[in-house]
């Protein structure tokens, strides 16, 4: 609860007090209390930065992204929250203040008030140190279903300078044909693009699964996991997986997060090797 809250609804500063003074409440920030004396848990914490904000306030940034179901949910993580340009608020532990001159122009109709799916997607990409760490993001939240990567691109335009703006394009465009990862979005630029290979056929369906890169013509599949796979269940079915492509005359090769990104120049070159081998001898497959 805010103070102004309390007040407006008959309670008087002296009694704020005494439930303070008496630890039976506790403060999150000044004027907004957790009206309990236990530990204040992470949704606490996001309706109290709100609050705290003022009324001109929305979730934003991974806040937003969080509540609107576009990433997992991280309790670490501090409360973002963007206000009008003109306003101006001491930041608080756990809490970052945004400004924004096109507030209420990049508000979700939802209440609490919240930025938009892509909005918040690009708020992100703002703060984010790599590019790498934009494309997972984007890629994140596409998958969730909850955001297109064209209404990304839509709202994009619609952002002046953003770092990191000028390779998004590329990396949308790349989503919305199918790839789901930050691994598949390497693996799309390190080794399929730069060693001039066929373009592949992303999030193939057949035998009621989704296959990461199908090569038609070539029986080839590529399966790409960035996870390193200690669940004993999670290794049986990636070999159920590849003995059923077998079982379709499909090849399979499976790469890891290392084996894309460690030594830059090694595991694209070997990738391609194989490649070559696949493509000078299609009738080898299967």
């Amino acid at each position: 609860m805010s103070r102004v809250q309390l007040l407006s609804a008959g309670w008087t500063s002296d009694r704020i007090r005494q439930r303070i003074r008496n630890r039976r409440w506790q403060t999150i920030h000044p004027g907004v209390y957790a009206t309990h004396s236990g530990p204040i848990g992470y949704d606490e914490r996001l309706i109290a930065g709100l609050l705290h904000a003022g009324p001109t306030a929305a979730w934003s940034h991974y806040t937003a992204a969080e509540q609107l179901g576009l990433l997992k949910p991280s309790p670490d993580r501090p409360v973002h929250v963007t206000i009008p340009d003109h306003r101006s608020l001491i930041r608080r532990p756990g809490l970052v203040i945004h400004r924004d001159i096109h507030w209420a122009d990049r508000l979700a109709r939802a209440t609490p008030p919240r930025r938009t799916a892509a909005h918040a997607v690009l708020d992100i990409v703002g703060i984010t140190r790599t590019l790498d760490e934009a494309a997972a993001v984007i890629a994140e939240a596409c998958q969730s279903g909850r955001v297109h990567p064209t209404t990304i691109a839509a709202a994009l335009t619609t952002r002046g300078r953003l770092r990191h703006g000028r390779s998004l394009r590329p990396i949308l465009a790349d989503v919305a044909a199918g790839s789901h990862s930050l691994l598949e979005l390497r693996y799309i630029r390190d080794v399929e693009r730069r060693h001039g290979l066929p373009t592949g056929h992303r999030q193939r369906a057949i035998d009621r699964e989704f296959t990461d890169v199908y090569y038609d013509g070539f029986g080839l599949d590529v399966e790409l996991d960035g996870r390193l796979h200690h669940i004993p269940h999670q290794r049986w079915r990636d070999l159920d997986r590849d003995n059923r492509a077998t079982l379709r005359a499909e090849t399979t090769l499976r790469y890891s997060w290392l084996d894309i990104t460690t030594a830059p120049a090694a595991p694209p070159a070997q990738s391609a090797n194989r490649w070559i081998f696949v493509i000078e001898s299609p009738k080898s497959i299967g």
